[in-house]
C-alpha cells in the first residue's frame, strides 16, 4: 500500500475509532443523544442536542437541567455537564444561543434564546416540570438568567460557571431571593473576575460586595458553605476552584460542582452519585483523536490526488532554496514566529472598528481577518527585504486550488460521516470543527478570499525561508509546525505565567483575546504541516494556501457568532475587547 493510501486508511481510522469512542461514552448507560429544532419567537429556529438517560418517561418524568454554551461557542461546549447530568438521571439540554452554532438570528437577539429553550425542555413529556436546574457558563449565564427571570416558576436551581447576573445589560437582576438556589462556581485564575465581580482577581469574588448582596450575607463569603435554605429557594453557595475561564466547564471540580448542586436541590429519578466520578475526558479523547485523523485524512487525500491523471502535473519535488541553517535561516524562523503573535492583540484590537454588518456579520471572525491581512502585507514586504535565494516554485493556480478542494473536502466529508453516525464533531476543550449549514456554508464563502490572500502570503513565506536542502520531512515538518505555533506559545505562557503567580493576565484587557489565542497553538501547527507537506510533493506554495485557507474558514465561521440579524444587532457599540465573554 503506497503511503497516500496509507495516510488516508489511517485517517479514516483515527476518525472512526475516536467519533466511537466519544459516542461510547456520551451514551453511557443507555443514555440517547439526539440533535433537535424548536421555535424560538418571531420565526427564529432554535438548536440543541438533548440527552435522555434510560427510564425517562411520561409516566416517570425525570429532573431536567437547561445548560447553556458561553460565546463564540456552542451547544458541544456543554457536554461534560451533559454526559455527567444525563448518566444520573437527568434530562439535559445543551443549546445554542441565537447567534451561535444553529440556533438562527444574532448574538443576544430573544434574550439569547433561553426562555424559548427552557419553554420546549418543559413541553417534552418525560420531563419532571417541578425539578428543572438552569447551568450557563459565562455568557451562557445571560440565556438561563433571561429563563429565570421570564418563567420564574419554571425552575428549581441554578449553577453560573465564571459569570454573572446581568452581564452586558442582559435580563435578570439577582437578590437574595432570585434566582431560586444559586450557586457560583468562578474559578481562582478566572480572566475576567473584574468585569464579572468588579474584583480584582478570582480568588477575590468570595469579598465582592454585589455577590455578598446577592447571598444576603456580609463579605467575605465562606466558599463551600450553603447560605439560606434549599427547601424555601434561597440557598447561595459560591465554588472557587484553581481553574481558569475556558477551564470551569472542562474541569474536574467546574463540572463536579454543578453536578453536585444539582443533585442537592433537584429531587426525582435521578441516581446520586459521587460528582468526582466522571468520564466526560474520554469523550474529548476520542473527539481529538477523530480531529487529528481529519488533518491526517486531508493530507492522504491531496497526496492520492496527485495520482490522477487531472493533478499527475503538479507532482514534483519540493526545491529548498537554502543550503544550510545559518544566520539567515534563524531569523527567518524568528521573524516568522514573532510577528504574528506580537501583532495579534494589538490588530484585534483594532479590528474591532470593523463592526458586524450583513456581509460581514461575524465580529470576530472580522477581527481575525484585520489580524491575517496586515500581516500578509507585513510578510510580503519582509519578503522583498529578505530575500534568501531566487526562487523557483511551480505553480498551476487552478489544479492547486482543486486539488486542495478535494483534499479538505475528504475531511469534510469525514466530519459529516461522523456526525450521522454518533452526533459528534472533532474537538478538544477550546478547539472546535464543526459541519456547516446553509447560512454558515454561504458566509463562508464570503470570508474565504480573505483567508486565501492571508494563506497565499504566509505560505509562500515558509516554504521558501525553512526547507534545508537535504533535510527530511519529518524535520522540515517539525520545523515549520514549531514556527508557526511557537509566537503564540510564547504569548500564552506570558499571559498565563501572569496569571498564575499574580491573578491577572499580563494584559487584562486583552482577556478574551487570550482565550482565543489558545487555538492558534494546534491550528497554527495544522496549517504548518499542511504548507510544508505539499510543497515537498509539488514544489509549490499554493496548494497549501488553498488547503489552509478552505480549512481555517471552514474552522472559524462554523465556530464563531453571528452578531447581525435583520432585526437585531449586537453590540449597538463596541464594548471592550474584556465586555465580550468566552
Amino acid at each position: 500500500m503506497g503511503r497516500g493510501w496509507r495516510l488516508f486508511v489511517l485517517g479514516w481510522a483515527l476518525v472512526l475509532g475516536g467519533s466511537l469512542l466519544a459516542h461510547a461514552i456520551q451514551t453511557s448507560g443507555g443514555v440517547r443523544v439526539s440533535d433537535v429544532r424548536f421555535p424560538g419567537q418571531a420565526g427564529l429556529t432554535m438548536s440543541g442536542l438533548l440527552y435522555v438517560p434510560p427510564g425517562a418517561s411520561a409516566e416517570r418524568p425525570a429532573p431536567a437541567v437547561l445548560a447553556s454554551h458561553g460565546y463564540i461557542n456552542s451547544r458541544e461546549m456543554q457536554s461534560p455537564f451533559a454526559i455527567e447530568l444525563s448518566r444520573r438521571g437527568f434530562v439535559v439540554l445543551a443549546m445554542d444561543m441565537t447567534g451561535h452554532g444553529y440556533s438562527q438570528g444574532a448574538t443576544g437577539e430573544q434574550d439569547y434564546g433561553g426562555p424559548a429553550a427552557l419553554r420546549y425542555l418543559r413541553s417534552l413529556p418525560f420531563v419532571d416540570k417541578d425539578q428543572i436546574g438552569l447551568e450557563g457558563h459565562s455568557m451562557g449565564g445571560s440565556p438561563v438568567m433571561a429563563a429565570a427571570t421570564e418563567l420564574p416558576d419554571g425552575y428549581r436551581a441554578v449553577v453560573l460557571e465564571g459569570s454573572t447576573p446581568g452581564l452586558l445589560g442582559a435580563k435578570g437582576t439577582a437578590t437574595p431571593t432570585f434566582p431560586k438556589n444559586f450557586a457560583l462556581v468562578f474559578g481562582r485564575y478566572d480572566e475576567f473576575a473584574p468585569l464579572m465581580w468588579q474584583v480584582p482577581t478570582g480568588a477575590d469574588v468570595p469579598a465582592s460586595p454585589r455577590l455578598a448582596a446577592i447571598f444576603g450575607a456580609p463579605a467575605p463569603l465562606q466558599p463551600g458553605k450553603v447560605y439560606g435554605s434549599v427547601a424555601e429557594g434561597t440557598a447561595r453557595v459560591v465554588y472557587i476552584p484553581p481553574v481558569t475561564h475556558p477551564w470551569e466547564h472542562f474541569s474536574e471540580p467546574g463540572v463536579g460542582h454543578a453536578v453536585d448542586w444539582f443533585q442537592t436541590t433537584l429531587k426525582g429519578e435521578a441516581s446520586p452519585r459521587d460528582p468526582a466520578e466522571q468520564i466526560w475526558i474520554w469523550k474529548e479523547v476520542g473527539t481529538l483523536i477523530a480531529f487529528g485523523g481529519c488533518t491526517v485524512l486531508i493530507l492522504g487525500a491531496f497526496q492520492l490526488a496527485l495520482r490522477l491523471p487531472a493533478f499527475a502535473s503538479l507532482e514534483r519535488p519540493g526545491q529548498a532554496v537554502r543550503e544550510r541553517r545559518g544566520g539567515g535561516w534563524w531569523l527567518a524562523f524568528l521573524l516568522t514566529a514573532a510577528i504574528p503573535a506580537a501583532t495579534y492583540l494589538p490588530l484585534m484590537s483594532l479590528g474591532q472598528a470593523v463592526l458586524p454588518s450583513r456581509l460581514l456579520p461575524q465580529w470576530v471572525t472580522n477581527q481575525l481577518l484585520v489580524w491575517a491581512l496586515a500581516n500578509a502585507v507585513i510578510t510580503l514586504g519582509l519578503g522583498l527585504a529578505l530575500r534568501p535565494g531566487r526562487a523557483r516554485f511551480e505553480t498551476q493556480w487552478l489544479k492547486s486550488a482543486l486539488a486542495a478542494l478535494i483534499s479538505v473536502g475528504a475531511g469534510y466529508l469525514a466530519l459529516v460521516a461522523a456526525d450521522a453516525l454518533f452526533k459528534v464533531d472533532f474537538r478538544f476543550w477550546v478547539l472546535g470543527l464543526k459541519p456547516l449549514d446553509g447560512r454558515h456554508a454561504l458566509h463562508a464563502l464570503v470570508y474565504l478570499p480573505f483567508w486565501t490572500a492571508f494563506f497565499l502570503a504566509a505560505m509562500r513565506a515558509l516554504t521558501l525561508n525553512l526547507p534545508v536542502k537535504g533535510e527530511g520531512e519529518i524535520v522540515q515538518l517539525g520545523w515549520a509546525k514549531f514556527a508557526m505555533s511557537s509566537g503564540f506559545i510564547v504569548l500564552l505562557a506570558i499571559e498565563y505565567g501572569s496569571l498564575f503567580a499574580t491573578g491577572r493576565l499580563a494584559t487584562p484587557a486583552d482577556a478574551l483575546n487570550v482565550i482565543i489565542a489558545i487555538q492558534f497553538v494546534p491550528l497554527l501547527a495544522v496549517v504548518g504541516a499542511f504548507g510544508l507537506f505539499t510543497w515537498r510533493r509539488t514544489n509549490s506554495y499554493a496548494p497549501g494556501a488553498f488547503m489552509s485557507a478552505l480549512f481555517i474558514t471552514w474552522y472559524i465561521v462554523a465556530g464563531t457568532a453571528f452578531h447581525w440579524s435583520p432585526h437585531f444587532r449586537f453590540p449597538p457599540a463596541p464594548p471592550p475587547a474584556a465586555a465580550a465573554q468566552r
